[in-house]
């Protein structure tokens, strides 16, 4: 499949559903939009941190932005007559946030659970390969970055308890 441009800005603003699944403007990156909206994640946890400070008001907060992003997505990918058009990056921003809440602070866990994210956003292991072929709406846009998101923090416990178990 061709890789279809991003849409122009006036997109962006032209309805709030536009605004929110392209990732606030990140998802117009004309180069690896999902990696400019994962990365966009990473840089905006620390701020989204800073006002929900409680782990549990945060997993609020996400399944919050969850239902949000169906419907934004659902929306915006009418507008572009594409389902998971490449702007669409609202799907790798609430995912990968959720990945950050279940990876240690450190810069090397956290570049660790950007790059284990990346690569099971692209190769798409079932069922999110499942998600990304035959649901062909909003919540089978988020849905494959939530499964991607899931294979990452289980990547990185397993790292984790090998270092630990190596290091006993």
């Amino acid at each position: 499949m061709a890789k279809l441009p991003p849409p122009p800005l006036k997109f962006l603003l032209h309805h709030p559903a536009h605004f929110i699944a392209c990732g606030m403007g990140s998802g117009l990156s004309p180069f690896a939009p999902g990696t400019a909206g994962t990365l966009f994640a990473w840089l905006s946890y620390p701020l989204l941190r800073s006002f929900i400070v409680s782990d549990l008001w945060l997993a609020g907060f996400l399944l919050l932005a969850f239902a949000v992003g169906v419907a934004a997505c659902q929306i915006t990918g009418r507008a572009l007559g594409v389902v998971d058009h490449g702007a669409i990056v609202w799907d790798e921003i609430v995912p990968f946030w959720a990945v950050l809440l279940f990876t240690p602070p450190e810069f090397l866990w956290q570049l660790a659970a950007f790059l284990w994210f990346r690569f099971y956003d692209i190769v798409k292991p079932q069922p999110a390969r499942f998600f990304d072929t035959e649901i062909k709406n909003g919540f089978g846009v988020m849905m494959d970055d939530v499964i991607a998101a899931g294979y990452t923090v289980l990547t990185l416990a397993v790292i984790k308890a090998v270092f630990e178990s190596l290091l006993a």
